[in-house]
């Protein structure tokens, strides 16, 4: 196939790619700058614009594009840039798609767990509504334009990712300097749930989405195994060999970020469950988080 992958040097898309190419596949990033050579496309996604050749000839898309969710305090502003960070690039690629002669055959479009909101205890599926919040009201959205390419007839996939576990980035690459120094623990009661994946199940997820003729629409990537945050801070602490009992004081995080953003990100938990992956014979590489802790940390038991 040949794929055009958007957000090719973020933290998915740069253990995708390589993935991609070596199953054979011919890969092309869409990129904010000049072109540098034919495995490139230039665009702008704020002004609409797609560079020279464009999609044309694309067999697939993977839409990875999108402004970090945590990485700053929810000012009206910076929310703002989250949602339209992934607006923008969504409906660019979903209207230029819809436009092609031949159509692409595949679009997998960014999306994640938040779209659930707090669950609770309860365990949700590809088949629950939407729930409360902030985060679920950007997904809806970010969801819904994709919208334009599924219906142009082209098969399109909704990747509600939950938390991407890599030692090169996103959640747990900020939280292993404290669990090092033997100071991580639980946030709060610890009894909110984390849907999470390890980034090699993550890229495998996509590639079985990307082959697999029969899947569609919302397809959570997650592990089957969803844990608590207590259970998350003492597997973390057993394989980094460090103690977690007590919990992490709250003002830290939410000096650093703000009331809104530890309330919904770190108090606030999916436990989401991975029911479509599984239904079309997706074998997870590592589905417990021991196990995948310990790969992407290179810590053999």
């Amino acid at each position: 196939m040949k794929v055009v992958v958007s957000g090719a040097s973020g933290l998915i898309g740069s253990a995708l790619v390589p993935a991609l190419v070596s199953a054979g596949h011919e890969v092309v990033s869409l990129v904010r700058r000049s072109a540098s050579g034919p495995g490139e496309i230039s665009w702008d996604p704020a002004g609409g614009v797609i560079g020279p050749p464009g999609l044309d000839g694309a067999d697939g898309v993977v839409n990875l594009s999108g402004t970090g969710i945590a990485d700053k305090k929810w000012t009206e502003a910076r929310k703002q840039e989250i949602l339209s960070s992934r607006l923008d690039s969504t409906r660019l690629l979903a209207r230029t798609m819809a436009t092609l002669d031949p159509l692409p055959r595949v679009f997998c479009s960014g999306s994640a767990v938040g779209w659930y909101g707090d669950t609770g205890p309860v365990a949700r599926t590809e088949e629950d509504p939407a729930g409360p919040g902030f985060l679920a009201d950007v997904v809806r959205q970010w969801e819904e334009a994709a919208q334009p390419a599924a219906d142009a007839g082209i098969r399109t996939v909704l990747l509600r990712t939950g938390v991407v576990l890599s030692a090169k980035g996103g959640a747990l690459a900020k939280q292993l300097p404290l669990f090092k120094l033997g100071l991580g623990g639980r946030f709060g009661r610890g009894d909110q749930y984390l849907a999470w994946v390890s980034v090699d199940d993550e890229v495998g997820a996509i590639v079985h989405c990307l082959t697999h003729d029969d899947i569609s629409g919302a397809v959570n990537v997650c592990a089957p195994a969803p844990v608590t945050n207590a259970e998350f801070a003492t597997t973390l602490g057993k394989v980094l060999h460090r103690p977690t009992a007590l919990p992490v004081p709250l003002f830290g995080p939410r000096l650093l970020f703000g009331r809104e953003v530890v309330d919904e990100m770190l108090l606030a938990g999916q436990r989401v469950l991975p029911a479509r992956l599984q239904s079309s014979g997706y074998q997870f590489q590592t589905p417990d988080l021991e196990s995948a802790l310990r790969r992407v940390l290179d810590k053999p038991a």
